[in-house]
Order: C-alpha cells, then sequence, then structure tokens
C-alpha cells in the first residue's frame, strides 16, 4: 500500500505541473491506481473499504483486466463469509430457511445491488446491473430448482413437506421467481421512461430513426406478461393481498400501454381511434385510483397516474385541435372538376378536367377507328367495264343484207333488172 500510495503522490505531482491538456494521462493513471488502494486497504484489515470496492465493480468507471477478476473474487468471499451467518429468510409475512449456499449469497447482495441500480449514473450503466442482477438470479433458481428434485424424491419415499402445503424450498422458488419477474418489470419500465425521454425531444437528425410510441408498447408488453405470471405463483395462489397487488400493478402499466397505442395512431391521423384510448386510459387510471385506497403501500414502487391522468387531459385537448386543423386543410384545397367528357384526349388538350378514365385499362385518349371525310373525285374517267362486255352475235342480220341487197344493186347498175 505503500508503494501504491507513492506511485499515486508522483503522478499527482506530474500531472499538477503540465496545463490540462497535458495533464489527462497522469490524471488518467491516478484513477487507474485508486482501485489498487482500496484493494490494499481491504487486505491490510479496511472493513470499510469494501463498500468502495463494490460500488466501482458496479459501476461504469470500474477497472476491467486482472484487477476485475480480483474484485469478484473479493467480493465473492466478503459475501460467501457474511453469508455464513445468514440462516433465513422472510417473504410475505412466512420465514424460510436457507441452506444453500449459492442462495445466501444472492440474497445478502440484492440490497447492494438494487442500491446500486437506483445510483447509477448513466443508463448504460443501470442496464448493465440490471442483467448481472438477472444472470445471477437465474443461477440461483436453478440451483434452488436441483436442490427441488432432490427433495421430490425424497418425499416420494414416505417423508412428509416441511412448511405445510407448500414446501420451504419451494416457498423459496417462489421468492426467487419474485425478484426475477419483478427485476424484469422494473428494467422495461427504465427503458420505457428513457425512450419516453427521448420521444419528447425533437428530431434534429432525420439520418438516424429516433424511437417511436410502438417500441415503448413491446416494452410494456413484457412487463403485462411478468405479471401475468407473477400471478400464478407456486403458494401465492390463495394470497388475496398479493393477487390484488398485481392485479392493481398490471392496471397501472395497461393504462401506460393504452397510452402509447393512442400516441401510435396519433402519427397515422386516426383522431377518432387515438380519442377512444385516451378515454380507455382514463377509465384504467380512475380504477387505479379508486382501488388504491386499500394498497397505499402498493404504489410506492409504480408510476404515478395522476400524472398519466394530466397527460392524456392536455393530449385529448391537442388531439381536438389536429383533428380540427386537418379538416380545414382538407376543406381549403381546391378541388378540381370531376367532369366527364366523351371527347377524346386529343380534342381537348387546352382544359384540365380530372378523368378517371385516363389511368384506366382504356384510357379515352383519339377517336378509333377515325371518322370519314369527303375527298375530291379523280378528273378522268376510264370505261374499264367494257372490255369485258360480250356482245349478243349478229350472223343473221347481215346474212340477209347480203343476198338481197347486194344483187339487186349489182343489177341496178348494170340494167339487168329493167
Amino acid at each position: 500500500m505503500t508503494k501504491v500510495l507513492i506511485c499515486r503522490t508522483i503522478y499527482e505531482k506530474l500531472a499538477s505541473a503540465f496545463t490540462e491538456e497535458q495533464a489527462v494521462l497522469y490524471n488518467q493513471r491516478v484513477e487507474e491506481i485508486s482501485p489498487n488502494l482500496r484493494y490494499c486497504a481491504y487486505n491490510i484489515g479496511d472493513q470499510n473499504a469494501i463498500n468502495d470496492l463494490m460500488q466501482m465493480r458496479l459501476s461504469a468507471g470500474g477497472s476491467g483486466g486482472m484487477m476485475a477478476e480480483k474484485l469478484e473474487t473479493l467480493i465473492t468471499q466478503t459475501r460467501a463469509k457474511q453469508a455464513a451467518t445468514m440462516s433465513e429468510v422472510e417473504w410475505r409475512g412466512r420465514t424460510v430457511p436457507v441452506k444453500i449456499d449459492k442462495a445466501r449469497i444472492f440474497l445478502l447482495g440484492l440490497a447492494d445491488n438494487e442500491a446500486a441500480i437506483a445510483q447509477a449514473s448513466s443508463e448504460e450503466t443501470k442496464e448493465r446491473l440490471y442483467e448481472t442482477l438477472l444472470a445471477e438470479c437465474r443461477d440461483t433458481i436453478q440451483a434452488v430448482r436441483e436442490e427441488i428434485r432432490i427433495d421430490v424424491k425424497t418425499r416420494e419415499r414416505g417423508s412428509e413437506p416441511e412448511g405445510g402445503k407448500v414446501s420451504n424450498l419451494q416457498f423459496l422458488h417462489s421468492y426467487l421467481t419474485y425478484i426475477k419477474l419483478w427485476t424484469v418489470v422494473k428494467r422495461n419500465e427504465s427503458m420505457a421512461h428513457t425512450l419516453q425521454a427521448k420521444l419528447k425531444e425533437p428530431e434534429m437528425d432525420d439520418s438516424k430513426r429516433g424511437p417511436r410510441p410502438q417500441d415503448l408498447i413491446r416494452l410494456y408488453d413484457i412487463i403485462l406478461q411478468s405479471l401475468a405470471e407473477l400471478s400464478v405463483i407456486q403458494g401465492m395462489e390463495e394470497d388475496q393481498t398479493f393477487q390484488k397487488e398485481v392485479a392493481l400493478k398490471t392496471l397501472v402499466y395497461k393504462a401506460y400501454r393504452c397510452f402509447f397505442i393512442a400516441q401510435s395512431y396519433v402519427l397515422v391521423k386516426k383522431w377518432s381511434e387515438a380519442l377512444v384510448l385516451y378515454e380507455r386510459v382514463l377509465k384504467y387510471a380512475q380504477e387505479v385510483q379508486s382501488k388504491a385506497k386499500s394498497l397505499n403501500n402498493s404504489l410506492k414502487d409504480l408510476p404515478d397516474v395522476q400524472e398519466l391522468i394530466a397527460e392524456v387531459n392536455a393530449e385529448k385537448y391537442s388531439l381536438q385541435a389536429a383533428a380540427i386543423l386537418d379538416k380545414e386543410d382538407v376543406a381549403e384545397t381546391p378541388i378540381q372538376p370531376n367532369v366527364k367528357e366523351n371527347k377524346p384526349l386529343c380534342d381537348r388538350l387546352d382544359a384540365f378536367r380530372l378523368d378517371p378514365t385516363l389511368v384506366g385499362k382504356q384510357p379515352n385518349l383519339v377517336e378509333f377507328p377515325p371518322d370519314f371525310q369527303p375527298i375530291p373525285c379523280k378528273p378522268l374517267f376510264f370505261d374499264l367495264a367494257l372490255n369485258h362486255v360480250a356482245f349478243p352475235p349478229l350472223d343473221d342480220k347481215v346474212e340477209q343484207k347480203g343476198k338481197g341487197g347486194l344483187t339487186g344493186y349489182i343489177k341496178g347498175i348494170f340494167g339487168f333488172g329493167s
């Protein structure tokens, strides 16, 4: 520890000898040395240093590599030592013994993990801590499930189950399942709050797609699914108070889911559908307020429905104004006359008319076939039919004229007839 302190002091002095830009590297070295200093302090007997080490391990600024592995090992060993004194846990008015070491370590560090999530400085850190907590919870549930299998085999041999209808192991399994499902609810709620804040911000970059109400609907679907699984946890079926609390939480998240469905309809200008959904949100919220009088403690971890009611009322006024403005825009748009004419398009090129037949299968573009038009006749006429006319024979008439007429003519010339 003395050598680490000397090293940190040297870097601090070097950082103070330069400007801020030049001292960045030295300050970075000082930050990297701090975890080693706390680690040394813990190893020489400073029990207060473990809290700082846990905070460093859970925060985004924790060191990585070999130091991170040492911190994990150290924290696990510390929890294992503390878990040796832990023998039971109480939930929903029932105390059950915890004999599984993995379950002891997890339950012992549960409060620290939840406190670290509440103190997380960024959403990335909070998301990482939620994932770490869920992974530890799943491993613990698996360990308890294996013990339940062994316990079932023992019961089949004739021994009676502990703790009444539900054995202690099964009740511990139900408690861990409750922790897992409720952690999923809180994680998705945290993500929904982050997306909701981004949804209200104006979009600066058009190329990058921002969040949409549909993204939040998916998160609330997962929340409602987790709550539905909570209501059927083994051992909690007859606990009326527990069932009422789950039903109340379901109503709250149904209201928020319905709110974002309405906003998705607003984006596509479906005003009537959005208005109906806003009214349903108010119905859910009023039902929550009426049922919450007897379950005040159940609302401390839930979103405030009063804020949702105020937001819905504001959105309703905005919706009505947008619907009126949308109708006025439609009315102010000049309506082109939709006149049906029999004239083809080529005969009315100078006048614009909306003619839906022009984009159909039989557009009226030109007159087809075209009408007959008069044309001048040719100046000369050729009687070509005469060449094909067959005249009647005149042989009988020509022969009679030859016999009588020609002989008398010769006799008259020469005086034979006188």
